[in-house]
């Protein structure tokens, strides 16, 4: 499995004043610390550090399972998280919404469940091994945003 961070080209947009998913300047903000997981690093923003807060979806076309939500983004130049491994920032909470997806973008129905945070790599393995699964969200238990992609190797 692969997890995947907001594509850097999307973040840099963003970065540099793109209008959101909602046509709005992306918002200007400090970080708190704890509680601000940037969609592109997949790390905390660190307290104190600038940050913006936008409306994104995940998705390339608009229809009605092209959610949109609200997520925090570094407002400076961050690396690209992902990878192999389970990203720090689907640690810190304790569970999170997983759900599978099909080719055309639609979610696939039986595959969305909270999931503590230490089994996503099991469940979201088991949710791929189902073939109308093309690749999973991970998204926050409590308020649905958005936070990463899980595909198949």
């Amino acid at each position: 499995m692969h997890y995947s961070a907001m594509p850097t080209n999307i973040a840099r947009a963003y970065q540099t004043g793109m209008a959101d998913a909602y046509d709005n300047a992306p918002e200007q903000a400090v970080s708190n610390g704890p509680g601000t997981p940037c969609r592109h690093c997949l790390k905390n923003i660190p307290k104190g550090a600038g940050m913006l807060i936008l409306a994104y979806r995940p998705f390339d076309g608009l229809h009605p399972y092209a959610e949109t939500g609200p997520i925090f983004l570094c407002a400076e130049h961050c690396r690209r998280g992902g990878g192999d491994v389970l990203p720090p920032v689907l640690t810190t909470s304790p569970a999170y919404l997983v759900k599978g997806y099909s080719s055309d973008d639609r979610i696939v129905y039986g595959t969305g469940a909270i999931v503590k945070s230490a089994e996503i790599p099991d469940h979201a393995a088991q949710v791929l091994k189902d073939p109308r699964v093309t690749y999973v969200h991970v998204r926050s238990a409590s308020n649905n945003c958005y936070l990463a992609r899980i595909d198949r190797d």
